[in-house]
């Protein structure tokens, strides 16, 4: 995304399109590049930042971090920034676009879900819907925690253990809960 633009609010692909196709034919390519990914251990630090790169369509900084395994439905829509570490078992579901700035840390288990489906039960199958995530530098998302699409959280901010965000998270605070609410500032003695 360039500087100062910004990102659409969402993105709406219907089924049975050539947009779906391509979907899927974007998660087979993403699917056969994160079985490759999660064959790889802690100490093969270049090859997975080599595959990592290969799957979002752009090379991560040097200082990028990655334990597998890793999952996500696509990839090319995840955009990293330096100093970025990103722990094991995490899922990253990139459809509306996923913007992680330097120096964010994400912890084991934590999905990023931007990816959806409309809720009227006769139109669920005939649509996936996509609404961007925008992680704002220096955040620490911590194990097990669930971000929803359309949400951006603060720079700064941290987000607790086993958290659900379906909501805007403020610069500098602890958010925490499901759903997650703001528990306080952080600098707060």
């Amino acid at each position: 995304m360039a500087e100062g633009v910004a990102p659409p609010l969402f993105r709406i692909i219907h089924g049975r399109t050539a947009e779906s196709a391509a979907m899927l034919a974007n998660v087979r390519r993403a699917m056969a590049i994160t079985a490759a990914l999660n064959r790889l251990t802690f100490d093969d630090t270049d090859e997975i930042r080599y595959l990592f790169s290969k799957l979002i369509g752009r090379e991560v900084d040097e200082s990028f971090l990655l334990i597998p395994p890793f999952y996500t439905a696509g990839g090319d829509e995840i955009r990293v920034g330096q100093n970025v570490f990103i722990n094991q078992n995490c899922t990253f579901y990139d459809l509306g676009g996923l913007d992680i700035a330097d120096e964010v840390m994400i912890g084991p288990n934590v999905s990023l879900i931007t990816a959806s489906h409309p809720l009227d039960p006769s139109q669920r199958h005939a649509a996936t819907i996509g609404k961007p995530i925008r992680i704002e530098k220096n955040v620490w998302i911590a194990a097990g925690a669930t971000v929803i699409g359309g949400v951006t959280i603060g720079e700064n901010s941290v987000v607790a253990a086993g958290s659900v965000v379906t909501r805007n998270v403020p610069p500098n605070t602890l958010a925490g809960g499901n759903p997650a609410r703001v528990i306080r500032s952080i600098g707060e003695d």
